[in-house]
């Protein structure tokens, strides 16, 4: 169900997606609110689940997940039991940061952390190959990273 945001909840969202852990009075005083009024908004955010929850950023080089890999996996079925063996087994792999069932040329679209070439070599065999229902497997290299957000825009007036 759609939830419908006026600006002061946009301007609370993007203040929290900056930095979430924040105290409540300066976000409060960020989106002019008074503080109470804020926690309320902010709760009910999280309990309709527009808020999912609050992470720690990692800088994937400061932990040896420096490379980052685009993996497009195209499989020999789509039978809905496959696409659900594929999708149990990738959720396995710890490095996959995200997976996507696409449409178009492939049939997912994955995201892996690794420390280098040879890392990705040893997660290509010891996962990738072994995924379910595997037909064909593309791996690119990210050279750099352009721009990556985690936070989610809101265009004004919407």
């Amino acid at each position: 169900m759609l939830v419908i945001l006026d600006a002061t909840d946009h301007a609370i969202l993007a203040a929290l997606q900056v930095d979430g852990r924040r105290t409540n009075a300066a976000l409060a005083e960020e989106v002019h609110l008074s503080p109470s009024a804020c926690l309320r908004r902010i709760r009910r955010l999280e309990d309709e689940g527009i808020i999912a929850g609050y992470v720690a950023l990692l800088d994937r080089g400061k932990v040896d997940r420096g490379t980052t890999v685009f993996v497009e996996i195209s499989l020999d079925s789509q039978q809905e039991e496959l696409l659900d063996r594929f999708e149990a087994a990738v959720r396995l792999v710890p490095e996959v940061m995200s997976c996507y069932l696409m449409a178009g040329n492939s049939d997912y679209l994955l995201k892996v952390a690794v420390a280098d070439v040879a890392d990705y070599e040893r997660i290509h065999r010891t996962y990738m190959a072994r995924l379910p229902g595997v037909a064909q497997l593309r791996s690119s290299f990210a050279l750099r990273t352009v721009t990556e957000s985690t936070a989610v825009g809101f265009a004004s007036g919407r």
